[in-house]
């Protein structure tokens, strides 16, 4: 038998899953070429309803009411179809409703570049009628900026490019509805560019649910650090962002992470080996006597905040990990802790007392369990 070029064995390996379930949903280099009666929509504030025919509406006026046409200025002399209405502007303790969408399809895409502080500003995704999110964090810490400073990140599901443009690929199905909101609990307005992109069609049977939720925790040595739990329902994790403020000289990492599932008590069912190894690094991070940063598809040390020894006195670290090629199932309950442990004298672990925040993200059977209350703005702050 002879043996096919890569780029065609790749295809050929990829086609088959799709052309089982090809509904317009899972769309990537092995089935574009397929037809489908998915409708492509895209709601921004130039279309902030996604209508067909119904962008690049707005007209320049003076006397434009709130979030309407706000770059009338710059478009005084050209007129409707002259980029009149590109962003919006959200007041502080306002929340904007950036997309409302009525149907079945799923969320393909979501670029925005938000202005201010990227920790008071709180992204949430409701699917169908449900009251409380499926997804609440601060939009930085949900595109891997969690320390509200740019850092290059390029990986399959999330990207973040200069300048500070924030993408996201998860594939987000809905039966119903989707609504997406942006609360700004700064003091001061921030400006969003934003848009998102989406299919219009039929959702499988056992499409599952997209969910993320933040936590953080400000140094404790009591316990684990605990990155998600009371998850009820069937389902599958599929990412981990952390970052992590080392309060300690000397190694930080090596902390195991412990997936507790289906009924798990004292012992998990899944116990890795370290935090850079879980991250997919090895030996911290470390080559020729420095951190050394990384961005892959699945995994990443993205972000190193190195001390400048005034004002900047700890290190920190921002690092990614997505599930893709290896998802966590579950069939009825998940809980998700990782150990915040280092290195002290005498070669012996030392329990750490580090601050910590995360993201994690997964997918699963509605209805979900309620989330923990998200800290208030002051406790946000990254210190």
């Amino acid at each position: 038998m002879k043996k096919l070029p890569l780029l065609l064995l790749c295809f050929t390996l990829a086609l088959p899953a799709f052309s089982q379930r090809f509904n317009g949903l899972d769309m990537n280099l092995g089935n574009l070429y397929r037809l489908s009666n998915a409708q492509t929509r895209s709601i921004s504030p130039e279309n902030i309803t996604g209508e067909k025919g119904k962008g690049g509406m707005a007209v320049p006026s003076k006397d434009a009411p709130a979030n309407t046409a706000n770059a009338s200025l710059a478009a005084r002399d050209l007129g409707q179809g002259w980029k009149v209405n590109p962003f919006v502007i959200i007041k502080p303790g306002q929340t904007f409703t950036m997309a409302e969408i009525t149907g079945s399809g799923a969320i393909q895409h979501i670029w925005m570049t938000p202005t201010g502080v990227w920790r008071y500003s709180i992204l949430r995704i409701y699917w169908d009628d449900e009251k409380e999110p499926s997804v609440e964090c601060p939009v930085g810490d949900f595109f891997g900026m969690g320390f509200n400073e740019y850092a290059p990140l390029n990986s399959l599901p999330v990207t973040v490019n200069p300048g500070s443009a924030f993408n996201c690929y998860w594939q987000m199905p809905f039966r119903k509805k989707c609504r997406i909101t942006m609360e700004n609990i700064n003091t001061e307005q921030m400006t969003l560019y934003y848009q998102v992109d989406y299919t219009l069609t039929d959702v499988p049977d056992d499409a599952a649910y997209f969910h993320a939720q933040f936590r953080q925790a400000r140094p404790d040595t009591a316990s684990d650090y605990v990155l998600v739990d009371n998850i009820r329902g069937k389902g599958q994790y599929v990412g981990t962002y952390m970052a992590i403020g080392v309060n300690n000289n000397g190694w930080w990492g090596e902390g195991e992470i412990k997936f507790f599932m289906d009924g798990d008590t004292k012992f998990p069912t899944i116990c890795g080996t370290g935090t850079e190894d879980y991250f997919c690094g090895s030996y911290n991070f470390d080559r020729g006597g420095k951190y050394t940063e990384f961005c892959t598809p699945y995994a990443g040390l993205h972000q190193v905040l190195r001390p400048d020894g005034t004002y900047k006195a700890r290190q920190r670290f921002g690092m990614y990990r997505w599930h893709i090629m290896d998802p966590i199932r579950f069939d009825k309950d998940l809980r998700v802790t990782i150990q915040d442990l280092g290195w002290r004298s005498g070669g012996r672990y030392l329990k750490q007392q580090s601050d910590i925040s995360s993201v994690v993200f997964w997918y699963q059977s509605e209805p979900h369990t309620t989330f923990p209350k998200l800290p208030v703005r002051d406790a946000l702050e990254v210190l």
